[in-house]
């Protein structure tokens, strides 16, 4: 393989100490961020969850010539939709699929029909509910691609009205319960994820590597996490999914750094785990330089041209990559060798204690022993 360094030697456990500094700060960046906006009166909550978790509603559009996904978001963004997400449909080329959040607090402007003898009097009305959410948002969407042109009658097709430039095929709502549950499965999967990462490292390698790689991956997760809820971008299903690709790619970068330790430490029996460490990461720089430089170069080009629909979660991948990388030599390697030390000195004091009781033992029964002389 290309190498970019031969003769690096770097003292990176050397730096461990300011790498966990800067992970700390950021971390409570993030927390502090998360607390504040959910603690105070009035503000945003810690996550900015999109529609699959907050639940919204989902419409069906048809159009006879059909708009460019940035066109649609600028006509939603004009009548105050900032969060949709706009797909276009797998199987119909002239139609998309449009989710907007839940909008709170508005009123329907539908006439209320006459309350029944039976009506609860207490019955607020007026005030949108699970029922009238999607009506409310069927109207903000046509009132935003009504600027295409008008929608085609109730009682027509799209085809039938010849001066209609769309129509709205099929409205469907996402409640706040099936939003919940997939934040609850999604935990749910990066959990399970993780334990079975652990249980694999650990019958490989050791259990102190497990814990070292199972930390680093926590780690960047929390770290990614911590930048969505600074700059409040949107956690939608696709970020999960960025989520648990980083979590393969942090690991994977965490075990060629240990099998190369642990060669190492069959050839070099008598160096000290320290400089191995270190050892084995210079030796891997080159590595992780080619195959990190082209994943970022690839998740960068994501970022800077893949459009909106994949914003969020090329800036979750874009994140993670660097996370990843660092948290591998700044967080992985430092505790798999804080761990193996306490280990190694756990096992020197039984070696020890009981080499002195061994001691104690052979002076004691030495004492005990008379010599008596032999009478023949």
């Amino acid at each position: 393989m290309f190498q970019f360094f031969t003769e690096l030697k770097v003292d990176w456990m050397g730096l461990r100490k300011p790498f966990v500094f800067i992970s700390i700060a950021i971390l409570l960046a993030g927390l502090i961020s998360a607390a504040g906006r959910q603690l105070t009166e009035g503000g945003t909550d810690a996550f900015n969850l999109g529609v699959d978790f907050q639940g919204g509603t989902v419409l069906t559009v048809k159009f006879r010539e059909k708009p460019t996904a940035d066109a649609v978001r600028t006509a939603l963004n004009n009548v105050g939709i900032n969060e949709a997400v706009i797909q276009d449909s797998t199987d119909k080329t002239d139609e998309k699929l449009i989710k907007i959040p839940i909008i709170e607090g508005q009123e329907t402007t539908a006439p209320q029909p006459a309350p029944e003898a039976n009506a609860n009097p207490n019955t607020e009305t007026g005030i949108t509910t699970a029922g009238t959410q999607v009506e409310v948002g069927r109207a903000k969407v046509k009132s935003a691609l009504d600027t295409f042109g008008k929608e085609a009658a109730p009682d027509q097709t799209l085809e039938q009205d010849t001066a209609a430039a769309y129509k709205i095929v099929g409205t469907d709502s996402v409640g706040p319960v099936a939003g919940e549950q997939l934040r609850d499965a999604a935990v749910i999967a990066t959990l399970l994820g993780m334990v079975g990462i652990l249980l694999f490292i650990a019958f490989r390698y050791d259990w102190t590597y497990a814990a070292g790689a199972v930390i680093a991956v926590f780690h960047d997760v929390l770290v990614t996490l911590a930048f969505f809820t600074v700059f409040q971008w949107e956690v939608s299903l696709t970020v999960l999914a960025a989520m648990l690709t980083l979590v393969g790619f942090s690991v994977n970068d965490s075990i060629v750094i240990f099998d190369r330790i642990r060669e190492n430490m069959n050839l070099n029996r008598t160096e000290s785990l320290y400089k191995l460490t270190n050892q084995s990461i210079n030796q891997t720089m080159s590595r992780t330089i080619v195959t990190n430089g082209l994943t970022f170069l690839a998740v960068l080009a994501l970022v800077l041209f893949g459009g909106e629909v994949l914003r969020t979660f090329s800036l979750a991948l874009l994140v993670g990559s660097i996370v990843g990388t660092y948290s591998t030599i700044a967080i992985a390697s430092p505790i798999a060798l804080w761990w193996q030390s306490k280990i190694g000195r756990a096992e020197m004091k039984d070696v020890t204690a009981e080499k002195a009781s061994g001691e104690k033992l052979a002076s004691a029964s030495r004492r005990q022993v008379t010599r008596r002389p032999v009478t023949r």
